[in-house]
């Protein structure tokens, strides 16, 4: 929820770039617009003579495209739409409105985020559709992070078995969920560090139906309704320079989640997430960034939230297992002006029992791409990725950056 909030922000700006309601609207040399761009890990201009006559799409600097005004000006909603581009589901479009406050705290690197609401539907070619509404705020002089969520859809997909499975690898079996689902997430900062500890709950109502035909095998074991509650604890570290398209700093998270009836749920079950993230510049126009992810599952788990390789080239839930693992490294060339050159590569795996490592299915991916220097200002890139996996050659629209987390 909180990457698509980010990424319907920047597809926002490029596709609606004007200002909100004059009433709202806030004064590119009031502090408040320091404030959020230095959230973002960047200089804002600070002189009133400059701010009043820099132009909300151009940078003076260069003179080329910049929105970093227009972002600064901006206080209240603004419409949205954002391309889908996830081969699990196809080509789609999505809309809707973010909300963009200014933050609480302190402005610097590691603190003062903006606080985020967000409402939107969005619709793919193979009948998925959905909507969902979400508020990421901050309080308490910045020591306390809140996220509540809510959104219900009707997602269509295709299982390939949990684990490397013979058959459905060359036949999969058309499924469908809809969902509805609600998230809430406190987070409290550790003194004036950069650790956080948190809380999430989650509460969903799932409808699970499979297309069976006569000549492919039978669904997994799973029942047609289902309830899932299930609460988390969490504990994140972000030193990132900047939340959009990051060139130093390290993110790490430790999700260990716990589901069942004591939660609200009806299935007892378990999932350990780990994630790890550093970027690292190699020179003044080089970045180097990598992403590790870890996931586990034990008990008795729906099918649907048995882990999967995430990465560029392979398919959302495409490559499930009790286990999955996944590598994913990301070189930036800025070079030219604000256009970069993007090269990634990556590979992960999914199996089953963590003891004797059954069942492994594999997959190795890379692509390439290209970024351009949206808002300077904010440190947000936008771009596109072509991303080549042994099921098929994907393309991805980027906006801020492909590993999102705000």
């Amino acid at each position: 929820m909180r990457s698509v909030l980010w990424r319907a922000l920047a597809a926002a700006t490029l596709l609606f770039a004007q200002p909100a309601n004059g009433a709202l609207a806030q004064s590119p040399q009031e502090p408040e617009a320091a404030v959020v761009a230095a959230a973002a890990g960047a200089t804002p201009v600070t002189s009133p003579a400059a701010a009043a006559k820099r132009s909300k799409r151009r940078s003076a600097e260069d003179g080329m495209l910049d929105i970093s005004g227009f972002l600064d000006e901006v206080y209240g909603f603004v419409p949205i739409v954002t391309i889908i581009t996830e081969p699990a589901v196809g080509y789609g479009l999505g809309g809707g409105l973010l909300f963009v406050d200014k933050p609480e705290g302190k402005a610097k690197a590691g603190f003062g985020r903006p606080n985020l609401s967000a409402v939107g539907y969005a619709g793919t070619e193979n009948g998925t559709q959905g909507g969902g509404a979400g508020d990421m705020r901050h309080w308490m002089d910045d020591r306390l992070q809140t996220l509540v969520a809510a959104g219900t859809g009707s997602v269509n997909l295709d299982f390939y078995g949990i684990g490397d499975d013979s058959v459905l690898n060359d036949h999969p079996r058309s499924y469908n969920l809809e969902p509805l689902v609600g998230i809430v997430q406190l987070k409290y900062r550790i003194g004036r560090s950069r650790l956080w500890v948190g809380l999430n709950y989650v509460l969903a109502d799932v409808k699970v139906s499979f297309d069976t035909p006569a000549e492919t095998p039978g669904p997994p074991d799973s029942p047609s309704e289902m309830r899932i509650g299930g609460l988390t604890p969490l504990l994140t570290y972000d030193s990132r320079d900047n939340i959009f398209t990051p060139a130093s700093g390290t993110y790490l998270e430790a999700a260990p989640g716990f589901f069942g009836e004591a939660f609200g749920g009806d299935a007892d079950f378990q999932r350990v997430g780990l994630i790890g993230m550093q970027y690292i510049p190699l020179a003044s126009r080089w970045t180097l960034g990598v992403r590790a992810i870890g996931t586990l599952s034990y008990g008795d788990v729906p099918f649907f939230l048995r882990p999967y390789v995430a990465l560029r080239g392979a398919p959302v839930m495409r490559y499930q297992g009790e286990q999955a693992a996944s590598l994913e490294a990301e070189v930036r060339w800025q070079c030219w002006k604000r256009y970069s050159l993007v090269g990634f590569v990556g590979g992960g795996a999914a199996w089953n029992d963590f003891e004797r490592v059954d069942d492994t299915v594999t997959v190795v991916t890379g692509g390439v791409g290209f970024r351009y220097e949206l808002a300077r200002e904010y440190g947000l890139h936008a771009g596109l990725d072509v991303a080549f996996g042994p099921d098929n050659t994907a393309i991805y629209i980027v906006l801020g950056s492909a590993w999102m987390r705000p």
